[in-house]
């Protein structure tokens, strides 16, 4: 009995026939930066074969096209797809994303480990590599209420999971430069393991002493200037290109052949409309080189320097023993994925029918109590009110102040400076906490906008010109146990249901594209002016830092002002 090693052996010498051999096209060497002419030979999961003549059981005609290692997108949240990871495995694998590094931050703060769970079962199954990097922040801040509290005793139980890479982004970098307990156990349990950072703006002493508790790579930079500082203090940084985060652009300058080594992609937040109108990560590198990046520089960023990052050490390369995640493409300006090969199979519809269902998982996890339009009022007070600034393209906001107009005894909206009020609502059934505030940047002129994806706790999250609708969106949202809802005059004028923990659909990508157009055409009738009002609603949430205070030595006081979030304390 021939074993599956002695065939690929045999194979790769041409001593039996290949399954699948390429012919006829040439492949991008991500070392030399040629693109070389030759047959790819591949048996089982395995390239075999390069730079020579083979014949195989299977011989497929490239003529005219070029072969790269499949895409790696190196840090993303699944969720915020809006479909489970079946669904976005058949969603993202055709435009040449063959390996995945998730972190289920988002659901786990709802379920916990039960979240967890369905994740990694689901990639068993996944015909794309899904690795899960296990969520470091739950709950992310306790300025909110969570649905979960992962502390390091419920999640050493999946360390050793053969899918599971390391610990997500560690986003409480103050609790790690400040020894927090907490974080220190997490961080103990995970040292010789991949660790993955979140830091925004974070410099200096403060971000030397990060980097010491093991910390390697980092998604948050939004400049040059900060990607180079991390990059010279050994970080990998992962190049984001979200639906609301869009940091291609301030970055393309540190895509160089000479600094590629050290950078990755990843889309941290993307929706299915967003793939569909524009691509994944094959829309990063077509913009990149658009833009004058060297080819050699952001192919490798999209693959073999992102799988050295993550220790997935048999990807990344058209070569021999290499994993065969393969993509054929036009040119290599356009990217256009004409073909896709995960681990030697060729990406079919028929393929996906392959994998077993995983069951669902928090179908009831919408517990709020229902409000009233009174629950959103804002009593008034004595000099300027706090006010939310959004920052198109940005999940970071300011802390704004105005001089607010006022109704009696309640302050109200002020459309001639684009003010609207916004509210947080518990939805775990913890507390039935409320909060109640005030938003610059949406541009809505009427109607209202509510959410259960609240980044990160995932409470109920609505912004609205009129009360009435706030509260009307927000009971809606427990009716179809969770998504995203437009209410205007009265009326419930766009919907989609999210019932997997509130966040995720139970249907196909393509119908949640399709719904999601028409709820986006919902909400530009309210007179937003943002590209993805409700991604931005469900950023809202996160807490404000109006003072991060760095000293000449660049050690981190941060001084947290809480204008919403699901505690009103």
């Amino acid at each position: 009995m021939v074993s599956k090693l002695e065939r690929k052996i045999d194979q790769g010498t041409g001593r039996e026939k290949a399954d699948i051999v390429l012919k006829g096209g040439r492949f991008f060497d991500l070392v030399t930066g040629e693109l070389v002419v030759s047959d790819i030979a591949i048996c089982d999961d395995t390239i075999v074969g390069t730079c020579e003549t083979y014949h195989g059981v299977e011989e497929i005609d490239i003529s005219g096209k070029i072969v790269v290692p499949g895409f790696i997108d190196t840090h993303l949240h699944i969720e915020s797809s809006l479909v489970t990871p079946h669904e976005f495995d058949r969603c993202v694998l055709p435009y040449g994303v063959t390996t995945a590094i998730c972190d289920p931050h988002e659901i786990a703060n709802v379920l916990g480990t039960e979240g967890i769970r369905f994740f990694l079962d689901s990639s068993i199954e996944t015909i794309m590599d899904i690795r899960v990097q296990l969520s470091s922040c739950v709950p992310a801040t306790h300025l909110e209420t969570a649905g979960a509290d992962l502390p390091i005793e419920k999640l050493l139980p999946f360390r050793d999971h053969p899918k599971v890479i390391g610990l997500a982004e560690f986003m409480n970098f103050p609790g790690v430069i400040h020894k927090d307990p907490i974080c220190m156990a997490k961080l103990e349990a995970f040292q010789g393991q991949h660790i993955d950072g979140h830091a925004p703006l974070l410099s200096g002493m403060g971000l030397n002493g990060y980097l010491s508790s093991g910390i390697r790579t980092e998604h948050e930079c939004t400049s040059a200037k900060e990607a180079l500082e991390k990059i010279r203090k050994g970080m990998h940084i992962l190049v984001r290109e979200g639906s609301v985060s869009k940091d291609l652009h301030a970055l393309m300058p540190i895509i160089t052949e000479r600094l590629s080594p050290y950078l990755a992609l990843c889309t941290d937040d993307r929706n299915p409309l967003d793939i569909a109108e524009q691509g994944h990560l094959d829309y990063m590198i077509r913009t990149a080189i658009a833009n004058g990046v060297q080819p050699l520089a952001i192919y490798r960023a999209a693959s073999i320097s992102a799988a050295k990052a993550f220790g997935l050490r048999d990807r990344g390369l058209v070569a021999p023993g290499w994993r065969a995640d393969l993509v054929v493409i036009d040119t290599l300006q356009n990217c256009k994925a004409n073909m896709v090969f995960s681990a030697g199979r060729r990406v079919t519809p028929e393929l996906f029918s392959t994998r077993k269902p995983v069951a669902p998982v928090g179908l009831d996890s919408v517990k709020a109590r229902p409000v009233l339009a009174a629950h959103f009022g804002v009593p008034v007070t004595e000099g300027k009110t706090s006010v939310l600034g959004v920052l198109p393209g940005k999940i970071i906001t300011e802390h704004r102040r105005f001089k607010l107009p006022s109704d009696g005894n309640q302050t109200t909206v002020d459309l001639d400076n684009d003010i609207i009020k916004v509210a947080v609502i518990e939805r775990h059934g913890k507390n039935g906490n409320h909060a109640n505030g005030f938003v610059q940047g949406f541009g809505l002129k009427k109607g209202a906008i509510a959410s259960t994806v609240g980044h990160d706790s995932h409470n109920i999250c609505v912004v609205g010109v009129s009360e009435d609708d706030m509260a009307l969106a927000a009971n809606r949202l427990g009716e179809i146990k969770g998504g995203f809802v437009v209410a205007e005059n009265g009326k419930i004028t766009g919907e989609i249901a999210l019932p997997v923990a509130g966040l995720m659909s139970l249907e196909p990508y393509e119908t949640v594209r399709d719904t999601l157009h028409t709820l986006r055409q919902a909400a530009y009738a309210l007179g937003t002016t943002l590209e993805e009002p409700f991604l931005q609603v469900a950023f809202l949430p996160l807490p404000v830092i109006p003072h991060l205070k760095i000293s000449d030595k660049g050690l981190v006081d941060v001084d947290l002002f809480q204008l919403i979030g699901g505690d009103a304390k």
